[in-house]
């Protein structure tokens, strides 16, 4: 699927009534279960496990987040960007503490200090390209897209999520960067989330990147695996392994995402080859006791 503009692949996908599932039905708790009874009686198996019908109908608003977890003050408008999979939204139970005081807005996002920087890192300092970072010599930071599956309340790079897409155009000058630049030997690609583009545009940006001589391997930072388990189906894990070595870090912050459809999703990748890793941000109210974090790294 030719795209020259990542927002029009995105209106595509929001839009489309076409399912794609994986072939065969994840596993599911009976936490999610008895969710999906309560919450989305309607909805079947084939819907629910269809990665777009999960996009397409993720928690955008303050309305919506009411209508599963009643009126609060952390339900209540607060003009700040929203995105939660109803798969992710089963997930969760409490707002204030775990998985839910990561996607959930607060007020205290709204206060600014003096010396904050909505660019922490200062990556922009370091971009010589749109879409490239470059800040340590033999490798690259490739901003794919500027979407995700679900928006987290303490991503470094909110400045940049659902606020600027990034081109098929602007990937060439990024492709081009690195092909100019020898030292160059792994490419991390992130965004945004590369796992929610379409197979055929991460296939695009995977075999462009493999076909530069000096690039030894490339790998996909991503949540994808833990809040839309659904994306990684057999056509998605066929095309990645093509382009070995491949590797993933997924983002994991609760041992309650360690659900049997993340278990599947991940068996998938490493059964097909792809070495996965794991990165945690330490939260406050999250993960910050041995005895949340334990389960995280050893799985």
């Amino acid at each position: 699927m030719e795209q020259d503009d990542s927002s029009k692949e995105r209106r595509i996908l929001l839009n489309s009534e076409q399912l794609e599932s994986a072939d065969d039905p994840f596993p599911s708790s009976e936490k999610t279960q008895h969710f999906r009874q309560k919450y989305y009686p309607t909805v079947s198996d084939k819907e629910w496990n269809d990665w777009k019908w999960q996009i397409r109908h993720s928690i955008t608003t303050y309305d919506e987040l009411k209508r599963i977890f009643g009126s609060s003050e952390e339900t209540e408008e607060m003009n700040l960007p929203l995105r939660i999979t109803p798969y992710y939204t089963s997930l969760i139970t409490d707002l204030n503490k775990g998985i839910g005081k990561c996607v959930i807005p607060t007020n205290n996002e709204l206060i600014v200090s003096e010396y904050e920087n909505a660019d922490s890192l200062h990556e922009e300092a370091q971009s010589p390209v749109k879409c490239i970072v470059h800040r340590y010599p033999d490798r690259v930071l490739f901003l794919t897209t500027d979407f995700c599956s679900s928006n987290c309340r303490y991503c470094t790079r909110s400045r940049l999520i659902n606020r600027e897409t990034i081109s098929r155009k602007i990937w060439d000058q990024g492709i081009q960067y690195i092909k100019d630049h020898p030292e160059i030997r792994d490419v991390l690609l992130s965004g945004g989330d590369p796992l929610t583009m379409s197979d055929d545009n991460i296939e695009y940006l995977l075999k462009e990147i493999k076909s530069i001589d000096h690039v030894e391997f490339i790998r996909i930072g991503t949540k994808v695996p833990v809040v839309l388990p659904h994306r990684i189906t057999d056509k998605l894990v066929n095309m990645l392994k093509k382009y070995h070595p491949l590797f993933m870090s997924i983002h994991f912050s609760h041992p309650e995402e360690l659900t049997p459809e993340v278990k599947t999703a991940c068996e998938k990748l490493a059964n097909d080859g792809i070495p996965l890793g794991s990165q945690s941000v330490l939260l406050k109210d999250v993960n910050d006791d041995n005895s949340i974090m334990k389960p995280i790294m050893t799985g």
